[in-house]
């Protein structure tokens, strides 16, 4: 086999290595992702069952690094603490080697039958359930993956013979330094550490390393692997930031102290292990247990020593760009639903204060801050359009019915957000420079109507954000019965307003049309934000089929005072 074939075969293999982790990771979450979560938040009381659901997790999907966002999104809701979560992350780095440790196990003859069993259950799951799809997906990714290593292990018997190779292997075995350098950038590249382990002991099956060489390697390998949770996690909270940072020190006192005893340890893992390949699996998976079983020890000053690091904000954040919207999370469907979720409801909290700020406006006649309500509007709309993008990113991909439903759900909740948004800044921020350009002053009894309308509507964004984050049947029909009695409140304001014209009073003549669209533009938004009901009461068949009533319909509605428009379906008579 000439240079360039070798060269050409191990790039083919690399490629088809990390495509095959890829698909076993991201067929593991999507199949299983709730029940992977599920995991990781039921054994967290101790640390010992915390790091064994980490192992347990990571050895499923073949990744700490997933792992590790599936911790830290429970982290950055508070639902998990600092100690616990390291806890996880010290198990997932094991359960990370043992993956290697079963793909290496010399199982790689029978691809043939993961590729034909993963191809048939892919192919008829595609008709029946997403779950049993994406195991087809896992099955295929495993047959790819020990394809992979049949052609990087034959290629690299040739490497032996290479000048150029002889030259970073002496380069190598001369400045260790640099070996580690090599292995951290390829774990960073790569995204997987599986993959990369599997490739160097692929190569040592050539004869061409030494195996400190290889050990040191190994040692970059394990370093490198926690900086793509750090990448990944680098918009999140800071309490979720902490946990990839916590982790890195871990690796980082485990690598310097492997480092040091390396003289030592090389002869007796040569002397315990018989061959190359299989030495380099075991220094693997020996020191990610040693790790996970000092580190333990350590967990609470590390915790701590996190917390010095990245301590909590004084202040909230200034930036108006997304937050939460990680690009890393779109190959978990689960964990990007959940990111766009959290974009979201900061979309909501934003329209909040918004809403809070327009009553003080049109109050006070305060200037400033009716410009503070037009640069957040600003922010909505840039808001809107990433998590907008990211969804349709995320759609490209395939989805099953309960996530294709969820973002359905986000996208219609935020682009009645943003329409909210348009309508404050657009409308009601217009009419309140017009009152404050005409010095104009709302009645006594005119604002305070106005201001029950505003409070009903500012408990109506409470209650929507909340159906919202866990759709509930209860609360839909409570906040669209809310519908019905904002518009009885604006006909009930709009007739005490025109009472008021008929008696002369001059505040009410001259901030007529002020009030009037005020009501109306808040009932806009109250439509707006109870839409977030429909879909829920739509699925369980409380809703009516259609806004239109019969003549006779209409009648009995009449007479029982109750409104014929759309709502929640009553009693069949």
């Amino acid at each position: 086999m000439s240079g360039t074939e070798v060269f050409l075969t191990i790039l083919g293999g690399v490629a088809l290595l990390l495509w095959g982790a890829r698909m076993i990771r991201t067929g593991m979450t999507r199949a299983f992702g709730t029940e992977l979560r599920s995991i990781v938040a039921s054994c967290t009381s101790n640390r010992v069952f915390a790091a064994g659901a980490g192992t347990l997790v990571a050895g499923l999907i073949q990744s700490s690094t997933a792992t590790a966002l599936i911790v830290c999104s429970f982290v950055g809701r508070g639902a998990l603490a600092t100690a616990p979560a390291l806890a996880v992350m010290l198990g997932a780095d094991l359960g990370s080697a043992a993956a290697v440790v079963v793909v290496a196990s010399g199982i790689a003859v029978i691809w043939p039958i993961f590729a034909f069993l993963g191809y048939v259950i892919h192919v008829a799951g595609a008709k029946r359930s997403p779950r049993i799809k994406h195991i087809g997906r896992i099955l295929i990714g495993f047959a790819m993956l020990l394809v992979a290593l049949n052609m990087v292990g034959g290629a690299s018997r040739s490497l032996g013979e290479s000048e150029i190779v002889g030259l970073i292997l002496n380069a190598m075995a001369s400045e260790p330094f640099l070996a580690v350098v090599v292995g951290v950038v390829l774990t960073w590249m790569a995204y997987s550490s599986v993959a990369i382990v599997l490739l160097v002991s692929s190569l040592a099956v050539a004869g061409a390393f030494p195996l400190e060489a290889l050990m040191t390697i190994v040692l970059g390998v394990n370093l490198g692997a926690a900086l793509p949770a750090i990448t990944a996690t680098i918009a999140e909270p800071v309490s979720a930031r902490r946990i990839p940072l916590g982790n890195l020190i871990f690796r980082l006192i485990g690598v310097v102290a492997c480092w040091i005893a390396l003289p030592w340890l090389a002869p007796e893992l040569a002397r315990l292990v018989p061959g190359p390949a299989a030495q380099v699996v075991a220094f693997h998976v020996a020191f990610n247990a040693a790790l996970c079983v000092l580190s333990l020890i350590l967990i609470g000053p590390v915790a701590a020593l996190t917390e010095k690091i990245l301590p909590e904000p004084s202040a909230e954040l200034s930036d108006s760009g997304p937050r939460y919207l990680d690009e890393h999370l779109l190959e978990t469907p689960s964990l990007a639903l959940s990111s766009a979720t959290r974009e979201t409801l900061r979309m909501g909290d934003i329209i909040e204060d918004m809403l809070a700020k327009t009553i003080r406006v049109f109050r006070e006649d305060d200037k400033a801050l009716l410009s503070e309500v037009e640069a957040q509007e600003e922010q909505i709309d840039q808001l809107y359009e990433a998590v907008k993008l990211y969804l349709m990113r995320l759609s490209q991909d395939e989805l099953g019915d309960d996530e294709s439903r969820r973002c359905i759900e986000i996208i219609t909740f935020t682009t009645n957000l943003e329409h909210v948004g348009d309508i404050i800044d657009k409308n009601l921020m217009e009419l309140a420079a017009k009152k404050i350009k005409g010095k104009l002053s709302f009645s006594d009894q005119g604002l305070a109507e106005l201001a029950d309308v505003h409070s009903m509507l500012m408990e109506t964004v409470r209650l929507s954000l909340s159906v919202f984050i866990a759709p509930d049947a209860q609360q839909a029909r409570l906040l669209l019965a809310r519908k019905d009695q904002f518009r009885k409140m604006e006909l009930e304001g709009t007739e005490w307003h025109l009472e008021r014209l008929r008696s002369g009073m001059i505040e009410s003549i001259e901030t007529s049309s002020l009030h009037l669209d005020m009501l109306r533009d808040f009932k806009r938004i109250n439509s707006h934000l109870t839409s977030v009901a429909y879909p829920i009461l739509s699925r369980r068949g409380e809703l009516r089929s259609s806004r239109l009533v019969n003549e006779e319909q209409a009648e009995t509605l009449r007479e029982r005072g109750i409104d014929g428009g759309a709502g929640v379906a009553g009693p069949k008579p």
